[in-house]
């Protein structure tokens, strides 16, 4: 049962211009009417997913096993493959769930976002269309890493008119080449002739991973402890209000371009000194996204404080920044371990998806049509 104020904290929160997405999909979410119900009342306006995400709703339920017993049915083997016909399947659910919200956005919002395997800029441009023509929904987007190769991949994408969530954001330098590789590619789209009205990207920037991180390696009872994350994300979000400015950006955004929201990602408060609202309450901002998973988004509809923050707090983030680097935190280097780190996770987590769904896939009872 929703909160009596629940439905005013993420109208506000709306209003401020920040979009909430749930940070959860799974097929009993979709099954249940869950999901269109969370839609429905104007909780969300949009859903991301990666492997561990699927990892947990795959291994948490029998949701899947009808399913599988089908697909071994029809002689699918392959467990990469038989994931993308689950994830195919649910996530063509979210995607129409949202469509509403997507066109009454004009494609600005409503959207639900799939992780391509990383490889080189190539491998990842070629997995992106498949999956992108796969799904068939145009209020997807294909989850891209903040690497080299993912940044290199960026602009081809966009230029093709897929839209791309580039996600594993850490560091303020890594993401100022994402904003302008988004920019590159929509102006190569432009200069094809190609509309660019409808092309959508949000670059996901991590939040509480870095205090878990910076937390490490302050002394206890330091006050920079639970502030370095925040003034990380309020410096990037200066960033993106500097690079989507001046002359050419204005070129595109006359053209009916989209700015790429900053899309603030890992808001679940990990310490359980901090408030379950830190990551939600301290960065709401006009043009950003708030990606929560339900625990944290059913915090913020209780007692969450929807109103404008991050700005008010640039001029003190860069203070933090200057103490945390004076007390060894260099958040470049925190940055590129951070990324490192993701990367083996999600691998690990995706290893393990795969060995679990072949584990299922040879046990599945065939389907007999």
């Amino acid at each position: 049962m929703a909160p009596e104020n629940a439905a005013n904290n993420l109208q506000r929160l709306h209003a401020l211009g920040q979009s909430a997405w749930l940070d959860y999909v799974s097929r009993g979410l979709l099954e249940s009417g869950e999901l269109a119900r969370m839609v429905e009342s104007g909780w969300i306006r949009g859903v991301t997913s990666n492997p561990t995400i699927f990892l947990k709703a795959i291994t948490s339920a029998n949701d899947y096993d009808t399913a599988l017993g089908a697909l071994r049915g029809e002689g699918v083997t392959d467990p990469y493959e038989a994931f993308l016909a689950l994830a195919s399947a649910d996530l063509r659910a979210a995607a129409d769930a949202l469509r509403e919200v997507y066109e009454s956005a004009a494609g600005r919002d409503g959207f639900i976002s799939f992780e391509a395997q990383e490889g080189s800029a190539a491998a990842m441009v070629a997995e992106a269309r498949r999956v992108f023509g796969l799904l068939d929904r145009p209020n997807v987007m294909i989850k891209v890493p903040g690497t080299a190769a993912g940044i290199e991949a960026l602009p081809t994408l966009i230029a093709e008119g897929i839209n791309v969530n580039i996600t594993l954001l850490f560091a303020i330098e890594v993401y100022e080449k994402v904003a302008l590789a988004y920019i590159d590619g929509l102006e190569q789209r432009r200069q094809r002739g190609l509309s660019i009205e409808r092309v959508a990207s949000v670059a996901s920037f991590f939040v509480s991973r870095v205090d878990t991180k910076a937390d490490a390696l302050l002394p206890d009872g330091s006050p920079l402890r639970g502030r370095v994350a925040v003034a990380n994300a309020r410096l990037a979000y200066q960033r993106f209000q500097e690079i989507f400015a001046g002359p050419r950006w204005q070129a595109l955004a006359a053209a009916g371009a989209q700015l790429q929201r900053p899309l603030w990602a890992s808001t679940g408060t990990k310490n359980a000194a901090y408030s379950d609202t830190l990551y939600v309450d301290d960065l709401v901002a006009a043009d950003t996204v708030n990606t929560m998973p339900e625990a944290t988004l059913l915090a913020f509809l209780d007692h969450g404080r929807p109103e404008l923050s991050i700005e008010a707090g640039i001029a003190d983030a860069a203070e933090v920044r200057r103490q945390a680097a004076a007390a060894g935190v260099d958040l470049d280097v925190l940055g590129r371990e951070l990324l490192a780190e993701g990367l083996t996770s999600f691998g690990n987590d995706f290893a393990q998806l795969l060995g679990q769904i072949e584990k299922k896939l040879t046990a599945a009872p065939r389907s007999v049509s």
